[in-house]
């Protein structure tokens, strides 16, 4: 296909957008950028009943954490806006009607009471009820009504839909990018409602050819709950006279729950304690959802995971930049069965990309979380001590545990570790040792190392005992990094200040 690759993520605002939406996205993205195309945001909102207040922002908020840059769409504007669909709903009924003059879709009078009666009758016979090619002549629709009785509805305000006239017994042959040549009977399928009269609103299957079309598609890449609408959209495109520029479809497998079996849900993360959507999401009744950026993953690490999600480069290589996944991208890679989630896996990622960053690129995550805790520090200290403790730490929230002892002094002493330490000679040796470190010019981490290493080995005392007791004053727990670290950071007053306050306040065992 010689022409300007364009795709399309077009999501619903009807909710938080799911991790399997953002790896639409990202495939969509990578796709695009791989052959020099364009990448589109439309906002599908054609569904007024499940429209949720703030949905689309936070959709737009996510692509732009995740990293995913749009050319066109809501938000960005171009050269086929409007991109948002209750703004094109005009264009859509001109194109219902074309469909109907053509004899491809027909009007239907039916009323929803007069449906659930079909469908309790087909039952009670034990049928399933179709609205397909045996039925749509028996019932209330333009097929068998006169085009004056259809008029003189319409005109007198009964609500109506188009629906799709299925051919009958016809072999509908498709081709999809990931799972090859499909094939299926039209007798299998029922006509589709392409417009409502009600809301004055196109179906998913009416507005998403008609945009398709007119904003130049030339790849779907959508999830693989579409492909049983796929015979449908080939005929749309046949019936619009479209067909030599239909875009080509590829639809990605499933994101499995972590246990392998269904559709990863909120339901599966709340249980087992995972977050299923990239942002935290408050809806507008107040029901809350966790986010991967609220829980402390960044978003390298988060588009990295998702990356590899139904997607293998077909290399050992599990670390990506975005621009080596671009490089790297192809839809013949893409798998055909469910992806598991592993959230483990997940968090391994973030702890890979956290522990590969400096001190410059750490500085701006840990910066807001010593804000909250009322910390003061430059960038670079900051950035210092998230490089220091970055080997311990698996998420951006692990930072204040693992390095508040840099920038706050202990005004509490774990009790195991001080049922250990503080008794027998070690207060006094602590006291000596204080003296030592006043006498101290050079405090460097590796000055004070030696000076205080062979204070050590004069006095006879074990290293263990020494550094433990020393932690025990200047982080009062067990935990963080070689001590040296930690005098030559929080430097010569704070050191010797630290074990003068646990001489003063923290009595010795015995």
């Amino acid at each position: 296909m010689n022409r300007e690759v364009r795709v399309r993520f077009a999501p619903s605002p009807t909710g938080p957008l799911h991790i399997g939406g953002v790896r639409t996205a990202l495939y969509n993205y990578l796709f695009a950028r791989r052959h020099g195309g364009k990448m589109i945001l439309r906002i599908e909102d054609t569904d007024s009943q499940r429209f949720v207040p703030g949905a689309e922002e936070y959709i737009i908020e996510s692509l732009k954490w995740c990293g995913i840059e749009i050319d066109e769409g809501v938000g960005y504007g171009g050269p086929h806006a409007p991109y948002r669909q209750s703004e094109r709903r005009e264009i859509y009924l001109q194109y219902a009607k074309q469909l109907v003059d053509a004899g491809w879709a027909y009007y239907a009078f039916d009323t929803p009471e007069e449906l659930d009666k079909l469908r309790a009758e087909a039952e009670a016979a034990g049928k399933t009820f179709a609205y397909n090619f045996e039925v749509r002549e028996q019932l209330a629709t333009s097929l068998r009504l006169t085009k004056e009785e259809v008029e003189e509805r319409i005109a007198r305000g009964d609500q109506w839909v188009v629906r799709f006239k299925m051919p009958e017994n016809e072999v509908v042959k498709m081709d999809d990018l990931i799972r090859g040549h499909v094939e299926m009977n039209t007798s299998t399928l029922d006509d589709k409602v392409l417009y409502k009269s009600a809301d004055a609103l196109p179906t998913y299957h009416l507005a998403n050819i008609v945009d398709d079309h007119l904003m130049e598609i030339s790849h779907v890449i959508r999830g693989e709950e579409w492909l049983p609408s796929l015979p449908l959209h080939y005929l749309l495109y046949r019936a619009f006279g479209w067909t030599d520029t239909q875009p080509q479809f590829a639809h990605l497998p499933l994101l499995l729950k972590p246990t392998g079996s269904g559709k990863l849900s909120k339901r599966d993360g709340d249980k087992m304690g995972f977050p299923v959507f990239p942002l935290f999401w408050t809806s507008p009744t107040g029901e809350t959802a966790r986010g991967y950026r609220e829980d402390g993953y960044i978003a390298q690490a988060f588009i990295n995971m998702l990356s590899l999600l139904g997607w293998n480069p077909g290399t050992e290589q599990e670390i990506f930049s975005m621009q080596e996944l671009i490089d790297s991208f192809s839809l013949d890679r893409v798998s055909k069965a469910g992806a598991r989630f592993q959230p483990d896996k997940a968090k391994w990622f973030n702890a890979q990309y956290l522990r590969a960053m400096s001190a410059e690129e750490l500085a701006p995550y840990i910066q807001p979380i010593l804000k909250a805790h009322g910390v003061e520090a430059t960038d670079e200290r900051a950035g210092k001590a998230a490089e220091i403790m970055k080997e311990r730490m698996t998420l951006v929230t692990d930072m204040w545990d693992l390095t508040s002892f840099f920038f706050v002094a202990p005004t509490e002493y774990d009790e195991k570790l001080a049922k250990k330490q503080w008794k027998g000679e070690n207060p006094a040796m602590l006291k000596e040792l204080a003296e030592l470190l006043k006498g101290i010019e050079d405090f460097s981490k590796e000055n004070t190392e030696a000076v205080v290493r062979a204070w050590i080995e004069a006095k006879g005392f074990s290293l263990g005992q020494v550094m433990n007791t020393l932690r025990l004053a200047l982080v009062g727990a067990g935990k963080g990094p070689g001590m040296f670290d930690v005098t030559e950071f929080i430097g010569k007053e704070e050191t010797i200040g630290r074990i003068e306050a646990i001489l003063a306040n923290l009595k010795p065992l015995e």
